[in-house]
């Protein structure tokens, strides 16, 4: 799973969701195909790592994968049973919070139709509304 090695504080503030279309990442910068984002929100370590061990196996290890979000914000939880009170709860994972129009994965090594293919079987793992993309030449 992704976690990030060192953050500069241990817990973060809830914040808002994100909306609006994102400015950054919203173009395909190193492989041929990609899936990208049509609406907002979070999306975990597990899912991605779902996402990625879905590609591998369906790609046979012959397609090259970029990852392009990362999960940096740490969601905390208090443990079952336990009374409110007592301060806030420990890290239990990490999410990406996700503008809609972002490049989430990129594929490259792969024929049009295969790389179509895996991308439309693994959008199904995620939360949010996806669509395949690909550059033009």
């Amino acid at each position: 799973m992704f976690v990030p090695k060192k953050t500069k504080y241990k817990k973060a503030q809830k914040g808002h969701p994100p909306k609006g279309i994102s400015i950054r990442c919203n173009t395909i910068s190193y492989g041929k195909y990609g899936l990208k984002s049509l609406t907002p929100g979070k999306i975990t370590s597990k899912q991605i790592e779902a996402v990625r061990r879905t590609i591998m196996r369906k790609t046979k290890k012959l397609g090259k994968l970029w990852i392009r979000v990362y999960p940096d914000i740490p969601i905390s939880l208090k443990p079952a049973e336990v009374r409110m009170g007592k301060g806030k709860g420990n890290p239990e994972y990490y999410i990406s919070k996700v503008k809609a129009g972002r490049v989430l994965f990129e594929l490259d090594n792969l024929t049009y139709a295969q790389a179509k293919e895996v991308l439309e079987n693994v959008k199904y793992k995620l939360p949010i509304l996806t669509k395949f993309v690909h550059k033009i030449d």
